[in-house]
């Protein structure tokens, strides 16, 4: 174990190349975390949904809905390891083989070995671009604590973004180990220093709290949900409050400019939600590598420095 460790130290040809093939093979796991985590909150929130319905509707219901509870539970076990990856389509069962990330589904020709349903390219294109990252997290941070940690946080941020895009849901199973995380290595200085990223975390949920409040005060409508308050609680535990301001920036700025370039192409409707996690997830993305530069190339044009 540790001739490997030194290989990959002292030879960054293997140790880039490693990350690539890791990021790959995390990409493809995300896959399954993205499919199958919104799938098994519905299952853990529809017992409590009906037990809550029961206490609710009229006694003449509570048959119904117990028979359909009933029903409900005996869902065969689903979670991130059962059961085996098919094809939605045809239900024919993935093969190792026919699950290596890039590669099988350019074998395979983008569609099913058994039906010959188009794969989505979203698959692979997920795979890749995890490579793709992990590779630069590596490259950029070197043989370094720090590596490891922006490997983790890319990644997390990867499930949440497309998450949040195909269901509106910001899974408290990833956001809050990824708060943990980052008030963890704080007390060893990776990033921040306990106090900023304290301080970086109170703040984050706060300042976005505050302003939903006033928001729906004034307009009577939700600004967005409470899993956009606690991943800039995330963000701000990993690099401190100062970082905060361009993150909401950003992704404010991305957001609107979307929002209104979907409304306009696809004439999209103004009243229809818009993920907000997303668009924080790429702001807190370039923070993580240029954050420090954006904020002193800011404060030097604003002649504060």
């Amino acid at each position: 174990m540790m001739n490997l460790l030194q290989d990959l130290q002292y030879y960054p040809e293997i140790y880039l190349t490693t990350s690539f093939i890791l990021g790959l093979l995390i990409g493809s796991f995300l896959n399954v975390v993205v499919y199958r985590l919104p799938i098994m909150m519905d299952n853990e929130w529809l017992p409590d949904c009906f037990e809550l319905l029961e206490k609710q509707v009229k006694k003449h219901l509570k048959k119904e809905i117990k028979n359909i509870k009933k029903k409900t539970s005996k869902k065969p076990l689903f979670n991130l390891a059962v059961p085996a990856s098919r094809c939605p389509s045809c239900n024919h069962k993935i093969s190792a083989l026919e699950n290596i990330p890039v590669i099988s589904y350019l074998v395979l020709g983008g569609v099913c070995k058994s039906c010959k349903e188009p794969i989505s390219v979203k698959y692979p294109l997920v795979e890749f671009i995890t490579g793709i990252l992990t590779f630069f997290a590596v490259y950029y941070f070197g043989f370094t604590i720090e590596a490891l940690a922006a490997c983790i946080f890319t990644w997390c941020l990867i499930t949440l973004f497309l998450i949040d895009m195909d269901t509106y849901y910001l899974p408290d199973s990833i956001v809050f180990p990824l708060l943990w995380l980052g008030l963890f290595l704080s007390t060893f200085n990776v990033f921040v220093t306990p106090k900023q990223s304290i301080i970086g975390a109170i703040v984050g949920y706060l300042s976005l709290w505050i302003f939903a409040k006033i928001y729906g005060f004034l307009t009577k409508k939700d600004a967005m949900g409470h899993g956009d308050f606690k991943l800039l609680a995330v963000f701000g535990a990993w690099f401190g409050w100062v970082c905060l301001p361009q993150i909401i920036l950003m992704s404010t700025f991305v957001g609107a400019i979307l929002g209104l370039s979907m409304m306009f192409f696809y004439k999209q409707d103004k009243d229809k939600q818009i993920p907000f996690g997303p668009y924080l997830a790429v702001a807190a993305w370039i923070s993580l590598y240029w954050g420090e530069q954006i904020n002193t190339t800011y404060l030097k044009i604003s002649g504060l420095q």
